[in-house]
C-alpha cells in the first residue's frame, strides 16, 4: 500500500522533520528534486475554491518535473454522481498522485482505501495538514529553528485564536504536537476543537515533549508564544450556521495589543484574511506579519512532501503508535 497524507499525524515526529528539512533544500534550490520526470502526472481536484493551494499546487508539480492535471469536481464525473471508488481506480490507473480539496474526511479517506498512488489531503472540512507543514517551516524560519538543515521546532510555541472547531486548529493540535510545541488554542467554549483530535492531539504530545492547551482566554494564549496565529471565523461550507458572528468571536480578534503580550512573537494567517474582523490591517500588513512569506511556503513544504511520499512508496501506512478516535 503507498502512504498516504490525509491528516498531520500521519506523518510521525521523525517524518516530519525530514519533510520539512526538504523543504528548507527546496527553498534554497527549487528544482533540486525532479520526482515526476517524464513528466509524470498529478491530478489534482477540486471541491472547493482555491487561489494558493491551486497555484502551490500546479507550480510545485511542474519544478517536480510533473504534468499537474488540475481537475475541477463539478465539470467531472465525480461532482455528477461517480462513486469516489469509480473515480479513484481510474485516476490511480493514469496519475502518479492525487491531491484532492474536498468537503467530509471519509471522502478523502475513501478515496485513499481504493488508491494504489499516494493520495494528499489538500483541505477537508476537518483537516489542512499542507497548510501547517508550511507553517510551520515559516516558524522554523522565523525562529532560529534550523541547525544544519533541521527544522527543529521542539519547545517552541504557537498560539491559535479564533474558531476552536474548524479545520486550522484541527491541523495545529496535531502537527504542532507532532513537533514537539507548545500548542494554545484560544476560542469561545462554544468552539472547542473535536474531543477526538484533542485526545489524539494529547496523546502524541505525551510522546514528543510538547504540551497542549485549550482556553477561552486569548491574553494568556498568547503570552511569551513564538508565533500568533488565527484563520477566518466562517471556514467555506459554514456560512449561516449559528454561532458564527463578529459577537462570538470578537474577544479573539488579533491586535496589536495581543502582539505585544505575546512578546516577540510574529503573525501568521493561512488566508484569505478579512481585516477588521479576525485580525486587525495594523497586524498583518504590520512589520511582525510573515503572511506573505507563509504563503510562499505552501509551494516549498509541499513539493517536499509529494516528494518523500514518492521517496517511500508502497511502506505499511499503519505508523501511528496508539490508535485514533473517530472525529465527528
Amino acid at each position: 500500500m503507498p502512504r498516504h497524507f490525509l491528516r498531520d499525524d500521519d506523518l510521525t515526529p521523525a517524518e516530519q522533520k525530514e519533510v520539512l528539512a526538504l523543504a528548507l533544500d527546496l527553498t534554497d534550490d527549487r528544482f533540486a528534486r525532479r520526482p515526476y520526470a517524464g513528466p509524470r502526472t498529478v491530478a489534482v481536484l477540486f471541491d472547493k475554491s482555491s487561489t494558493r493551494t491551486r497555484v502551490s499546487f500546479a507550480t510545485g508539480i511542474a519544478e517536480l518535473g510533473g504534468n499537474p492535471l488540475v481537475i475541477e469536481s463539478r465539470a467531472s464525473q465525480l461532482g455528477r454522481g461517480e462513486s469516489i471508488a469509480d473515480t479513484t481506480r481510474v485516476l490511480t490507473s493514469m496519475a502518479s498522485t492525487i491531491v484532492w480539496r474536498t468537503f467530509g474526511q471519509k471522502r478523502i479517506e475513501e478515496m485513499a482505501a481504493h488508491a494504489t498512488v499516494p493520495v494528499v489531503n489538500a483541505l477537508t472540512d476537518q483537516f489542512h495538514p499542507c497548510q501547517i507543514l508550511a507553517d510551520l517551516l515559516t516558524i522554523a524560519q522565523q525562529r532560529g529553528g534550523l541547525a544544519d538543515g533541521d527544522a527543529a521546532l521542539a519547545g517552541r510555541s504557537l498560539a491559535y485564536l479564533g474558531d476552536g472547531a474548524n479545520n486550522m486548529a484541527h491541523s495545529y493540535l496535531l502537527g504542532g504536537a507532532t513537533a514537539g510545541m507548545d500548542v494554545r488554542i484560544a476560542s469561545p467554549a462554544s468552539h472547542r476543537p473535536d474531543d477526538a483530535v484533542l485526545a489524539d492531539a494529547r496523546a502524541i504530545a505525551q510522546c514528543t515533549g510538547g504540551s497542549v492547551t485549550i482556553t477561552d482566554d486569548p491574553a494568556a494564549a498568547v503570552d511569551g508564544v513564538d508565533a500568533v496565529l488565527t484563520d477566518t471565523w466562517v471556514s467555506m461550507g459554514q456560512e449561516g450556521e449559528d454561532g458564527r458572528d463578529e459577537q462570538t468571536f470578537a474577544r479573539f480578534q488579533v491586535t496589536d495589543e495581543l502582539m505585544a503580550a505575546s512578546g516577540d512573537g510574529v503573525f501568521l494567517h493561512c488566508l484569505p484574511a478579512y481585516r477588521g474582523k479576525e485580525v486587525t490591517a495594523s497586524v498583518i500588513d504590520g512589520p511582525r506579519s510573515v503572511v506573505w512569506q507563509e504563503a510562499e511556503n505552501r509551494l516549498h513544504a509541499q513539493k517536499a512532501l509529494l516528494t518523500w511520499l514518492m521517496d517511500h512508496p508502497d511502506e505499511n501506512t499503519a505508523v501511528h503508535a496508539l490508535p485514533r478516535k473517530e472525529v465527528r
